[in-house]
């Protein structure tokens, strides 16, 4: 997502899946709790419905709507955590698993028990 834009400008602006389907309404939008950008939204699916929440990272503002990249029914099956609270680490984990995203951290050594990780590649111990 554009990370020049004001979280606050994305509050009451209408949410549209990757066919153009309207999911409903950004609700809040949640921001990352190191970095201060904003990670998460929640849309609000309905009148009587509940908030989905979609990550805005792979996610577009396209005039006065945000564009999730993701079919209706996947953001409708989102894990409900309710708005108005914190999202835990565990809770956010959970969205990206349901997202099919992955995290950003430090590089995994090899799970192979190789050991030559970090030695420069034809070099003899």
């Amino acid at each position: 997502m554009q990370t020049d834009i004001d979280p606050r400008s994305l509050i009451g602006r209408k949410a549209y899946d990757r066919d153009g389907a309207k999911i409903g309404t950004v609700d809040e939008v949640y921001l990352d709790d190191a970095t201060g950008v904003p990670e998460w939204a929640a849309v609000r699916t309905g009148l009587f419905s509940r908030d989905a929440f979609v990550p805005l990272e792979p996610s577009e503002v396209v005039g006065d709507s945000l564009h999730v990249p993701y079919e209706r029914s996947l953001i409708k099956d989102a894990p409900d955590f309710g708005v108005g609270r914190h999202l835990s680490p565990e809770q956010e984990l959970e969205l990206y698993h349901h997202y099919g995203l992955h995290l950003a951290g430090p590089p995994q050594p090899p799970a192979s028990g190789d050991r030559s990780f970090g030695h420069v590649a034809g070099q003899e111990d």
